[in-house]
């Protein structure tokens, strides 16, 4: 099992990086060393499947367009970890990350990428989405429904840690939104609910894919908090010890996409990276998407597998939160609201 192949080599909750080469029937573009091009995208934890299948799809779209051979490089990690690793110097050409906030780092203290970056691709640099469900043990032992459920007496939460990871942080955000509306708005009761929600959580991880782990092969905790198609690959992995609770309430994960303008200028990727990107949103790339529980955003194919995703009420950071720029300043950064609920 892939899960399992991950606990055994440790990588779980770091950084990691594959090579994505040619294959066998494209080989003949490998006798033109001098056209060849290698793109990095910097991606999160969960996004490793999708990647794995969405990256061959682009190799050949881009061989029959550009009679060009090219490979990937494919980092993944905790996307907060991600972003500054970018920050500090890692080369990619694209990153693929849990939320906006994360990109942002780069145009705000870097000045790696444009400021307008969210308007150089359809639905704000967003090509799929997803949301917030909850991973229990087959048979539900602990009677999980909803949120309320995260804080009754000896109920252990596993959600790794917001100052690392996008998935964590849409986590926290989803269990204040849910714990607002259910108190007419109040701020106090939220800040409440989720103070106890974190005094249910045994470890934290610094990424979603080490939650994962630490719940489905290291076997400690009642509930993940995971994405959508974390959940659904857990499943697909060994669906005969886990299963899916869809919450009441949630919110709707926007994991953007975006070029690193001063990467691809240096290396002269822009045209291939821009391509790559733009492919995201093709009705092949979406098909497979979907395949992979990430919600597509092409009508067409939303249509075609409605059926695949659970209906739910969803909030949304921007209406919710006001953005990521005043959620992160609120909520997490140094001396915000996490800081204050979570003493370990």
């Amino acid at each position: 099992m892939l899960l399992k192949k991950w606990l055994r080599s440790g990588i779980y909750g770091l950084a990691t990086l594959s090579v994505l080469t040619l294959s066998a029937q494209n080989a003949v573009y490998a006798q033109e060393p001098a056209k060849a091009q290698t793109i990095l995208n910097v991606s999160y934890d969960p996004t490793r499947e999708l990647y794995a299948e969405i990256n061959p799809l682009f190799q050949k779209h881009w061989a029959d367009k550009a009679s060009q051979s090219m490979t990937f490089q494919q980092s993944h990690g905790g996307s907060g970890k991600q972003a500054l690793s970018v920050l500090h110097g890692l080369q990619a050409d694209v990153v693929t990350l849990a939320l906006a906030g994360d990109i942002d780092i780069l145009k705000d203290q870097g000045s790696l990428i444009k400021p307008n970056w969210q308007e150089t691709l359809p639905l704000n640099s967003t090509p799929y989405t997803s949301t917030i469900v909850f991973l229990v043990r087959k048979g539900n032992p602990k009677n999980i429904r909803d949120w309320d459920d995260l804080v009754k007496d000896g109920i252990q939460v596993i959600t790794p840690n917001p100052k690392t990871s996008g998935g964590a942080r849409w986590n926290f955000l989803a269990a204040w939104a849910y714990a607002r509306v259910n108190n007419q708005g109040s701020e106090e009761a939220a800040r409440d609910f989720v103070k106890k929600l974190y005094q249910q959580v045994p470890v934290l991880d610094t990424g979603a894919r080490g939650s994962t782990i630490t719940f489905t092969q290291r076997g400690i905790g009642d509930v993940l908090l995971a994405w959508e198609n974390e959940a659904h690959l857990a499943l697909r992995e060994a669906g005969d010890q886990f299963e899916i609770i869809t919450p009441s309430l949630s919110i709707l994960c926007e994991p953007p996409v975006a070029i690193v303008d001063s990467v691809v200028d240096k290396k002269g990727t822009r045209e291939l990276a821009t391509a790559y990107l733009k492919f995201l949103y093709t009705e092949e790339a979406q098909k497979v998407i979907a395949k992979n529980f990430y919600r597509p955003t092409d009508e067409k194919v939303k249509a075609e597998t409605q059926d695949r995703f659970a209906k739910l009420d969803l909030v949304t950071i921007d209406k919710e939160f006001g953005g990521w720029t005043q959620a992160q300043e609120k909520f997490f950064k140094d001396g915000g609201e996490f800081d204050l609920i979570y003493k370990k």
